[in-house]
């Protein structure tokens, strides 16, 4: 019956918003007022195109899109709803920027997809037919936009028996490979970046080999992991004892590990590259809402959502950075603004569950019998900075509990208010709450979700994460290089004085306030960026929001580069006894670089063997692995066929390993085969081929041009790329060793195309691949503050 209700919406809410928009005129409604890099993200990646990508909405026919689709869910219970009215509110609780929902609801809501939840868990049973399923879902789930979690714990170890056909079980990883590969067909159509979580419990026989399954960064490069660790674990752990290793084919002990040694490898593996993360899993099934209804075995992909197998939760933020007013010459918390943000906030995410068109049957209905919502915020770091106080201080955590406690406590009321008006969610009889209040509508309310691309479009911090950096270079292509700095920092300099180029210069140099002279001391202390920040403070911070969250909280604890193993340890302990529900690290170049050992040196003697043996049989070239980062220059340069970029990629030694190119607007053969040279120009010179014989090669191939194109006399694109390669080579014996991109302490290229800066903290962070902007670790997830790519899923 709700379904065909549903139908019938969703076939007369575009012309109802069509005539309301006429009606009362596109123009009466206010305008968003968003910055340049929230619009440029906007039009890249939320507002509808036509069939060449061109945007054919404004960035405020999106937010009455969504806000008119979501208020028509009112309907559903009142037949004479005011849904223009309530549509109005949403309208203008969007464009405010006080509250923004998940990416699929700003990207979807209104049009054919209708798909607006971000976080799904699915099944993994112990059969075939299972596996190939959820295979099949997580294909539907990420077309449409979501991202998946799953548990591999059910599945018999590798080397197990296969009753059906006397064979051997090749064990949970090798399927996560077919899960992987899923995902990277899929790729989301090239909106959203697939992404999944992978869990296995820290009992299941395969567990030490899940562990380092990501150890390769070319491998699962579509799965954060986690290792599910559970209170027998933690237990054996303190009393450095063992723990036994259940096989989930018979459900009996199988063997018994040393905890200690099981949680020394998980730490060595997240110190070297962030993977594996931890959660807590008896602890979230303690906390479970509905346990009557199945447990908790995973989480979504950033892990800040606990959700039952075929069940999906949608998310939204608050914009806490504006829940302030004036007091005296400083500012306090807007606590009555906040209030009525979050009652039409839960509204909203409640109406997102009857509006949203599930891609499965099975999760429409889990789903719906919980109507999980999870209520966060974003801007944090701005609300501290804006109240003078330092993120890492004791006054900080009091007001993230003082906030978060409010928003639960007036979240919870909103849910059952809509309880009286619509009636408690299904399973709520057998739930946590039967007996202890009268209704209510939602089995969760709260959530702390990464927000890396929503924080864009609001224009404040992401999360409860620190500032990441306070000022960054960005370069057009022309060779314009303008300094962005933080809005905040930007109106407190000129207030205080110190807002000379020079100054900011350094500031996006540095990415801190640290070391940079001329600014009070104070202004420092409360303008600290993630890497300013002890690692204690990042999970004492996650902690205080846990308190007052119903399900878990998405953060990256950072560390320097040069934290130990035992930095790391320290943190999942801390974590563990403050509460906190899982924990995600990351230290700072992890990622970059791959860390050589002393037990990676071959001795003397067998070197020379080696030797010997490849000069009688020589062995055939093999190319050099790509990293998971790389760092380069892009050169401009202008041919018949329009701009030819052509961007070099070193490796970590400072020496060319590849070539990208990008032949203007160009598509069919000509964009076809400039990718083929780089293709094959990259396997030359990861194959140990010396860059200045491959421009020996390429240069002067002609095409149509017997004459030259423009200054450079470029005969073709093959010429062009030479022309790049041997200006490249050119910078690299002028300059020497400090032209190193993965090892310079500092780069200045200046040309008369290219015009930009990199300090050492932007290199140790990483490049976008979409925009080649520096990126950051934070939410749990990867985001790129410049274009608003994200593997957040």
């Amino acid at each position: 019956m709700e379904q065909d209700v549903y139908s019938r919406l969703m076939s007369k809410a575009p012309s109802k918003a069509a005539k309301s928009s006429k009606r009362s005129g596109h123009e009466s409604r206010p305008r968003v007022n968003i910055n340049e890099n929230a619009l440029r993200v906007l039009e890249k990646r939320y507002l509808r195109k036509d069939a060449d990508g061109r945007p054919v909405e404004t960035v405020e026919e999106m937010f009455w899109r969504v806000a008119s689709n979501i208020a028509e869910a009112d309907r559903f219970y009142d037949p004479k709803a005011d849904v223009e009215g309530l549509a109005a509110e949403f309208y203008g609780m969007m464009t405010s920027l006080e509250f923004m929902p998940n990416s699929p609801t700003l990207m979807n809501a209104g049009r054919e997809l209708q798909q607006l939840s971000a976080c799904f868990v699915l099944p993994v049973e112990d059969s075939m037919e299972s596996i190939f399923e959820a295979v099949k879902h997580t294909a539907l789930i990420h077309k449409s936009g979501g991202g998946t979690g799953f548990s591999f714990s059910r599945l018999r170890p590798s080397g197990d028996a296969v009753g059906s056909t006397s064979g051997i079980s090749s064990g949970p990883i090798s399927f996560m490979t077919v899960f992987d590969s899923a995902t990277e067909a899929i790729k989301q159509g090239g909106t959203r970046r697939g992404a999944n979580m992978g869990i296995l419990r820290v009992d299941h026989p395969d567990i030490m080999n899940f562990i380092t399954c990501k150890e390769d960064n070319a491998k699962l490069n579509n799965f954060n992991i986690s290792v599910s660790l559970t209170e027998a674990f933690m237990e054996a752990l303190e009393a450095n004892g063992e723990y036994d290793i259940i096989n989930p084919r018979t459900r009996g002990p199988m063997s018994r590990l040393k905890a200690a040694d099981v949680f020394d490898k998980i730490v060595k593996m997240a110190w070297r590259n962030g993977d594996p993360g931890i959660i807590y899993i008896d602890r979230m099934n303690a906390e479970n809402p509905t346990p009557h209804a199945g447990e908790i075995e995973s989480t979504n992909p950033c892990g800040e959502q606990p959700l039952l197998p075929y069940e999906s939760c949608n998310l939204g933020s608050i914009n806490l950075s504006i829940m302030l007013k004036e007091k005296g010459e400083g500012c306090e918390i807007d606590w009555a603004r906040l209030e009525g943000t979050v009652g039409k906030s839960v509204r909203f995410l409640d109406n997102v569950i009857d509006m949203n068109k599930y891609p499965i049957k099975e999760i429409d209905r889990v789903t719906k019998s919980n109507r999980k919502i999870g209520l966060g915020v974003m801007g944090f770091a701005d609300m501290l900075i804006k109240l003078g106080i330092p993120y890492n201080s004791e006054a900080a955590i009091k007001t993230a509990e003082r906030v978060m406690s409010f928003i639960h406590e007036k979240g919870k009321a909103a849910s059952e208010g809509l309880a009286a008006e619509r009636g408690s969610f299904p399973n709520f009889k057998g739930s946590v709450y039967d007996g202890r209040v009268g209704a209510m509508r939602n089995a969760t309310v709260t959530t702390i979700a990464p927000t890396g691309t929503i924080s864009i479009i609001a224009g404040c911090s992401s999360g409860i994460e620190p500032l990441f950096a306070l000022a960054f270079t960005r370069t057009v292509m022309e060779g314009t290089e303008l300094v962005e700095v933080n809005p905040l920092l930007e109106q407190v300099a000129v207030e205080r004085g110190f807002d000379s180029p020079e100054i900011m210069k350094e500031v996006a140099s540095r990415g801190t306030l640290h070391g940079v002279g001329d600014v009070p001391e104070e202004i420092r202390d409360i303008f600290v960026t993630s890497h300013d920040i002890e690692p204690e403070w990042h999970i004492k911070m996650q902690a205080a929001f846990q308190k007052y969250t119903d399900n878990a909280v998405s953060k990256t604890v950072n560390f320097p580069n040069s934290a130990t193993v035992e930095d790391v340890a320290s943190v999942y302990i801390s974590a563990y006894k403050l509460g906190c529900k899982g924990v995600t690290v990351y230290r700072d170049g992890s990622r970059d670089v791959q860390v050589l050992t002393k037990g990676s040196e071959k001795p003397a003697a067998k070197v020379e063997v080696l030797a010997e043996k490849e000069a009688a049989h020589p062995t055939p070239a093999k190319p050099k692995p790509r990293g998971e980062v790389a760092f380069g220059v892009t050169k401009k340069i202008k041919t018949g066929c329009g701009n030819l970029y052509v961007t070099i990629n070193e490796d970590e030694e400072g020496r060319p390993f590849e070539i990208f190119t990008q032949i203007g607007k160009a598509g069919g053969c000509v964009a076809s085969q400039c990718e083929a040279m780089g293709r094959m120009t990259s396997l030359a010179l990861r194959s140990g081929i010396q860059a200045d014989e491959i421009v020996k090669q390429m240069r002067g191939i002609s095409c149509h041009l017997p004459v030259g194109y423009g200054g450079g006399k470029v005969m073709s694109c093959s010429d062009a790329m030479a022309q790049a390669m041997d200006w490249y080579l050119g910078l690299k014996r002028n300059t020497g060793p400090a032209l190193s991109l993965a090892g310079a302490s500092h780069l200045n290229f200046q040309n008369s195309k290219l015009d930009f800066t990199l300090a050492p903290e932007i290199l140790k962070r990483g490049a976008c691949p979409d925009c080649g902007g520096s990126v950051e670790h934070a939410d749990g997830c990867l985001v790129c503050r410049g274009c608003g790519y994200s593997e957040c899923g």
